[in-house]
């Protein structure tokens, strides 16, 4: 699995804990960005960057890391194919995966401690679309993943 991971300056620190969090468990990052805590990108410069990643599959998941994460996610739903969820817990990054099909992590530096982080990355990376539903549940969260991308293509074409 690849991952892109970026930041903003109130999402460094927590950024560079869960990259060396993902690097010792053998998975491939990707680090977008910042590279230091001087920098002084803007969140939504960052979060463009590992949503194209994301939707145009280079990468098969991202992890942004803003002050709240809300304004990564937000940036990061305005590209086609990505599914952003800020997740300030585990069982919040379960469900996002589990009914959402969430392909982008955000977390708040203001918000969530590194241990928290952690744990909420590995239930995120760790839970499949559908799972733990039963098969009705499962198939009608199938067909809402097309529906959706339907819904992508209209809106995407318009533009």
């Amino acid at each position: 699995m690849k991952i892109a991971l970026g930041a903003d300056f109130y999402g460094f620190e927590l950024k560079e804990a869960v990259k060396q969090h993902l690097l010792n468990k053998g998975i491939e990052v990707e680090d977008l960005g910042i590279s230091d805590r001087t920098a002084t990108t803007p969140y939504y410069e960052t979060a463009t960057v590992v949503a194209q990643r994301v939707g145009n599959q280079q990468a098969e998941r991202g992890i942004l890391v803003c002050g709240t994460g809300m304004g990564m996610a937000i940036v990061a739903n305005k590209h086609p194919g990505v599914y952003a969820a800020v997740c300030e817990n585990p069982n919040a990054a379960e469900k996002s995966r589990s009914i959402n099909n969430s392909n982008i992590l955000t977390l708040g530096g203001f918000i969530t401690s590194p241990e928290d982080a952690l744990a909420i990355v590995d239930t995120w990376l760790n839970t499949e679309f559908t799972q733990g539903w039963e098969a009705s549940i499962q198939e009608w969260l199938q067909n809402s993943m097309q529906d959706i991308a339907q819904l992508e293509k209209q809106q995407f074409a318009k533009e």
